[in-house]
């Protein structure tokens, strides 16, 4: 483009009178340091974690689950029809849990936080991301899954949720009872 065009130079007024006016933003974020935790708080810390994620996965419970094509599981009663709408996507994940660099007890704390937070908020499908990697919490999280009692199915990931690395979980959410007083 040419700077003496008239075209520019109109454009140019036209975004001056636009823009006039405007203050510009002051960089304003403090940065605090981090403060060192103290044993206590550690221990303090812990304890609630435990009161908040009452249901223990094994690593030695270890269910029957196909070996043979992806990942999936129903339990007993459950119809195999919701397993393949999991397969298919048509259950759409509202709560995800990116497992990726966890560590298998920080992975058994956060899916079960998972767990409760979908019971608490009502959420019926989750996307529980475990990456490939070394394939231990893609091993693992099937089984953990499979042992908690609120877990209805769970199917490998559509390619859109995460395919080979994610599992799409359909939770049972109990009805509340609402009382007429």
């Amino acid at each position: 483009m040419n700077k003496n065009d008239p075209n520019e130079k109109e454009e140019f007024a036209l975004f001056q009178t636009a823009v006039q006016g405007v203050k510009k933003i002051t960089h304003d974020t403090i940065i605090t340091p981090r403060q060192q935790t103290r044993t206590l708080d550690k221990t303090r810390v812990s304890m609630k974690e435990t009161k908040n994620h009452e249901f223990y996965f094994s690593d030695e419970f270890e269910p029957y689950l196909n070996e043979h094509g992806p990942t999936q599981y129903a339990r007993e009663g459950v119809s195999k029809y919701e397993v393949k709408k999991l397969r298919r996507g048509i259950y759409v994940p509202d709560i995800y849990l990116d497992m990726h660099g966890m560590t298998q007890q920080e992975a058994k704390r956060e899916l079960a936080a998972m767990i409760a937070a979908c019971i608490k908020e009502n959420v019926s499908c989750a996307c529980v991301m475990h990456g490939i990697g070394k394939h231990i919490l893609k091993q693992k999280a099937p089984l953990w899954l499979a042992q908690h009692p609120d877990i209805l199915a769970f199917h490998q990931a559509p390619l859109e949720f995460g395919g080979n690395g994610a599992l799409l979980v359909l939770i049972d959410i109990p009805d509340k009872i609402q009382s007429l007083d």
